[in-house]
């Protein structure tokens, strides 16, 4: 071993300069001679501080309280007339709240570098190295450590605009901001899990509701998913198949209905379905149908809604699963073919033995994913039919929504925001634990090299 790594593997206590740079950030760089790295330390801290002492303290105590003070007309000591006096708004605590919770997270972990930045220095010193000046801690950032750089600016994108709203909206779900808890007329104040316990057995109707939707919606990712599929792959073999002249016309065609838009798609074959559409029109012009009264309910009857949505997202995902297919099976040596056949193998066993593992194991984790994006697929269901047909059954949900359209709705029409959180997060335990569960187990995990 190197002097270098006997010199990394060495652990000595901490002096009490680096012990105090937790309290006291950029300490130990200041007494070792990193001055501007100090201050920078240093500084980070006093902004703190400062912050605490202006607003962040009362930020948190809010956060805790939601507001307290009811925006309203109040009566006024020594005038005859009330006045109308804005109160808290406990939808800005929350944020700000949440918000300052992140910083104080982040100036631990600074604290946190602060301690690890003495503590390589004490080393350095003890070793009877030289300790890096600012120019060098500078070309390190522009060199070495350039990825740190790169990504300073995206990752602190990422956490004020992804994952503050993240954070915000959980929190939502253990309140009771809803319709009747409307901001900044109304306060709205934590109700803890009481969302969570009305969804899953609390109140018969939201219960009888989230699981109707939440069986639809796994029915629905199952055989989007699993449709799309299979029938892409056979399209694929077909068209791959030798002897099968316009190949490419063929793969060409198939892919135009993935340059349209889906919107587009999704709007004409509503259109196709309704009640005076293309389908039902036709079928009244051969006789099938006697009258325009007597037009087959595609959307109006929940079975047909439901078989219509299913038959209309092969038509549009087909094509994607056909592609990746159609890329496998040129790729797969055809030694192995040759000597399945040599082996007496028919082509139904060729089939399941070589072709549909290698598809399998390539695709497994597109499976995964295309599953759980069914689950969250919005367009195809809000587009075609809303959600409909509607029923009294549910609260503010249809035959055909998804728990994402539920969601939607909720948060549009019925202005439930805490609810609409509460399916949110349920939405993502259901779809991580399926996703973790499943690919854990697959052939694409545990065997990762077997088909190089």
């Amino acid at each position: 071993m190197s002097k270098k790594n006997l010199d990394e593997k060495i652990e000595i206590p901490d002096d009490l300069i680096t012990k105090l740079s937790y309290v006291v950030f950029g300490l130990g760089n200041i007494v070792h001679g990193q001055i501007a790295k100090g201050i920078a330390f240093l500084a980070i801290e006093v902004a703190y501080i400062l912050f605490m002492i202006v607003g962040g303290f009362q930020n948190l105590i809010n956060l805790v309280t939601l507001g307290t003070v009811q925006t309203g007309w109040v009566e006024v000591p020594g005038k005859i007339m009330p006045e109308y006096r804005l109160g808290d708004n406990s939808m800005l605590f929350l944020l700000f709240g949440v918000l300052t919770v992140m910083i104080t997270v982040g100036v631990v972990w600074t604290g946190y570098c602060s301690h690890k930045s003495a503590k390589n220095l004490q080393l350095l010193i003890k070793n009877g190295k030289k300790v890096p000046s600012l120019m060098d801690d500078i070309k390190l950032l522009l060199d070495q450590r350039f990825h740190i750089t790169l990504l300073f600016l995206p990752i602190c994108g990422i956490l004020v605009f992804s994952v503050l709203p993240l954070i915000y909206m959980i929190c939502i779900a253990f309140t009771n901001y809803d319709r009747d808890h409307q901001v900044p007329g109304n306060l709205f104040d934590w109700v803890g899990l009481s969302n969570f316990g009305s969804m899953l057995g609390g109140d018969s109707r939201m219960t009888t509701t989230f699981f109707g939707v939440l069986v639809w919606t796994l029915i629905w990712a199952f055989f989007a998913t699993f449709s799309n599929y299979f029938l892409g792959i056979i399209v694929a073999l077909v068209i791959n198949q030798k002897g099968i002249k316009f190949k490419k016309l063929w793969r060409s065609i198939l892919v135009l209905t993935i340059a349209m838009p889906q919107f587009i798609s999704l709007l004409v074959m509503r259109s196709f379905f309704s009640n005076y559409g293309v389908i039902n029109r036709g079928l009244i012009n051969l006789g099938i149908i006697p009258s325009i009264n007597d037009t087959i309910p595609f959307f109006s009857n929940p079975t047909l809604a439901r078989i219509v949505i299913i038959v209309v997202n092969m038509w549009i995902g087909i094509p994607y699963t056909m592609l990746m297919s159609s890329g496998i099976l040129m790729n797969i040596p055809q030694d192995l073919y040759e000597a399945a056949t040599v082996d007496g193998a028919n082509a139904v066993q060729m089939f399941f033995k070589i072709t549909l593992p290698q598809i399998i194991f390539t695709t497994t984790p597109y499976l995964i994913t295309s599953f759980v994006g069914n689950i969250n697929n919005f367009n195809v269901i809000f587009l075609l039919t809303a959600g409909g047909p509607s029923t009294s059954e549910y609260y503010s949900a249809g035959k055909t929504d998804l728990l994402v359209t539920w969601l939607y709705k909720l948060t549009k029409e019925k202005m439930d925001y805490s609810l609409a959180s509460t399916i949110g997060i349920l939405i993502f335990i259901i779809s991580a634990t399926m996703s973790l569960i499943t690919y854990t187990r697959s052939k694409s995990y545990k065997e990762e090299d077997a088909f190089q």
